[in-house]
């Protein structure tokens, strides 16, 4: 199984993201595993390649990824939201079409 959370600040825009785990067919021939990786491979270098973004990531060993978004410059919050919604969308979408193979937890922080 493929676990993803998502946390999320108080306007709903991408802080961090967290996955681990396989789809659970053979390596090399799991398309939930290929499809769940190219949408946060995808999100993570789309995000850090907006102009004065300070995203860092690292994918320490099989099946785990995390990033954290510490800086959008205002102008592209717009770009990052949509990031954010494409990434969101196609995990759900992998959740729904292949029920528990991929997981997906969102949480929301708020600042005081």
């Amino acid at each position: 199984m493929i676990a993803a959370k998502v946390v999320l600040d108080a306007e709903g825009r991408l802080v961090r993201f967290e996955a681990s785990g396989h789809g659970g067919a053979p390596a090399g021939s799991d398309i939930v595993c290929a499809a769940f990786t190219v949408l946060a491979r995808t999100a993570y270098e789309a995000l850090a390649a907006l102009p004065g973004a300070e995203v860092e990531g690292a994918a320490p060993g099989p099946g785990l990824l995390r990033f954290s978004v510490r800086r959008i410059e205002p102008g592209q919050a717009a770009k990052a939201e949509g990031i954010a919604d494409f990434l969101l969308t196609g995990i759900s979408g992998l959740e729904r079409e292949f029920p528990g193979r991929v997981g997906l937890s969102i949480e929301r922080y708020w600042r005081e």
